[in-house]
């Protein structure tokens, strides 16, 4: 148990049932009355942001969370097959737990975050950002660049990305896997 107070960004705590992180926070002094948190919840499961205010001293389910390295290995079925770096111990996880899943290559480590006290794997994050060749795109025309307009291309994992007009097949780019956008071109 912690007290409200004691919250800070990545904090994880078990609230209706279900574990959020923190993603901020701010203590609030009003005129008169008590202190209160005024805090932005994250859903480790489903995503969802809450808002919540927690009165100063209130005693709140801290979740111990472990984060550690895992290589992507293989797809099987609709699972994924990761191996730890430390102990080489083999591990399934949902397709639904991979943030950045498109993106995803053999050999990838991804930073996968699990329940200390239950063992259970709450998600998997991929790098902010992976460079992936292009396979296929449209060729760009010569001279058509007075707009910032956008063409679909396809990437080695299989996945879809507006890219600029000057990238070819073969380019290597590198890509967000939050918001699956072209970020630039590697040289």
């Amino acid at each position: 148990m912690i007290n409200s107070q004691d919250i800070k960004k990545g904090t994880c705590i078990r609230l209706d049932g279900k574990l959020y992180f923190c993603i901020d926070f701010l203590h609030v002094k009003p005129g008169k009355g008590n202190t209160i948190m005024r805090t932005t919840l994250k859903d480790v499961v489903k995503g969802n942001v809450i808002e919540r205010r927690f009165n100063i001293g209130e005693k709140l389910e801290d979740v111990r969370v472990e984060r550690r390295q895992y290589q992507y290995l293989y797809q099987e079925g609709g699972e994924y097959i990761f191996m730890n770096q430390e102990t080489f111990e083999q591990i399934p996880i949902a397709h639904d737990l991979i943030n950045g899943v498109d993106f995803m290559k053999e050999g990838q480590i991804v930073d996968v975050v699990s329940d200390a006290s239950t063992e259970t794997i709450l998600f998997a994050d991929m790098p902010i950002k992976v460079q992936l060749a292009v396979t296929y795109t449209e060729p760009g025309l010569r001279g058509d660049t007075a707009t910032n307009t956008l063409k679909p291309a396809k990437v080695e994992t299989g996945a879809d990305v507006r890219v600029p007009l000057f990238i070819n097949e073969g380019d290597i780019i590198e890509i967000n896997t939050q918001e699956g956008s072209y970020t630039g071109r590697v040289k």
